[in-house]
């Protein structure tokens, strides 16, 4: 019980991803003709590459990692929802978008330019995944997602070059819809477009609230008499767990403890435990 209770917050992505896989099946099956078909004059112009179904297929299990790094390793909780969210609601809006526009592309060579293992590889793909229900890319809107939050972690706010690194594949996983014939240049646009609204949905308010959060912490103490005599200054341990010099302090004597009163803007004060 102690298990489930601490990784109860995978719950909704474990319910939420067995959902989504019966509706793309539903897709996959029956839109099959009478879609619209997607195209744009500059898809003609990116030539096939064979090479990029290495990041193509790298796709997946980076999507897999960032849920369990963030849900596992990251402190901050917040995060992680920002994450699942950002990404429940790309994923949904792809299958709402595919129910009521059916739509496929018609990108694919119908013959290769050269054999070897890449193309084999793209052949299967070929194989398993049909050219419908494209709009918007999800590879495009996931790997986006996860570069975000990567860039928004607190935890990895010191670590550039991994920060570099998940960059550099979510755009080598952008380019690899495109250039393998996966996805149109319409596909990837609305995946991206769609991202940039999600992300200043949910990350914006975050950094809001850090602002708020600073200004408070340089906010100024009153200076409050306590009961017993004590010094009007006293060490505390603050909101961010570091022991400070603050002004001002009171006794409670119900509790035996020292506190230190803080003064807000609004008016409003907050008590910190002397340590």
């Amino acid at each position: 019980m102690k298990t489930i209770k601490k990784y109860k917050h995978f719950l909704p992505v474990v319910v939420y991803g067995i959902f989504y896989l019966k509706c793309f099946q539903y897709l996959e099956t029956h839109i099959t003709k009478g879609y619209h078909l997607i195209h744009t004059p500059f898809d003609d112009m990116i030539p096939f590459c064979e090479f990029f179904v290495i990041p193509y297929f790298m796709w997946f299990g980076y999507i897999a990692w960032s849920v369990l790094y963030f849900g596992f390793c990251n402190k901050n909780r917040r995060e992680y929802y920002q994450l699942i969210i950002n990404l429940g609601i790309g994923m949904t809006a792809f299958l709402v978008i595919s129910y009521l526009y059916p739509n496929g592309q018609n990108l694919r060579p119908t013959v290769f330019p050269r054999e070897n293992i890449f193309t084999d590889l793209v052949r299967g793909l070929y194989l398993t995944d049909t050219p419908t229900n494209v709009f918007p890319s999800i590879h495009v809107y996931n790997s986006v997602a996860v570069a975000v939050a990567v860039e928004h972690s607190e935890q990895l706010k010191n670590r550039p070059v991994f920060r570099n690194v998940c960059l550099g594949l979510t755009v080598l996983i952008v380019f690899s819809t495109m250039f393998l014939k996966q996805h149109s240049v319409s596909d990837v646009c609305c995946a991206l477009v769609m991202n940039a609204g999600t992300c200043m949905l949910l990350y914006r308010p975050a950094k809001a609230g850090n602002a708020l959060r600073t200004r408070e912490k340089k906010a100024k103490y009153r200076i409050v008499k306590n009961g017993n005599g004590r010094p009007a200054h006293q060490k505390v341990r603050g909101p961010d767990g570091l022991g400070r010099e603050r002004m001002g302090d009171e006794w409670d004597g119900s509790a035996g403890k020292m506190k230190c009163v803080r003064l807000l803007r609004n008016k409003t004060y907050k008590t910190y435990k002397i340590y």
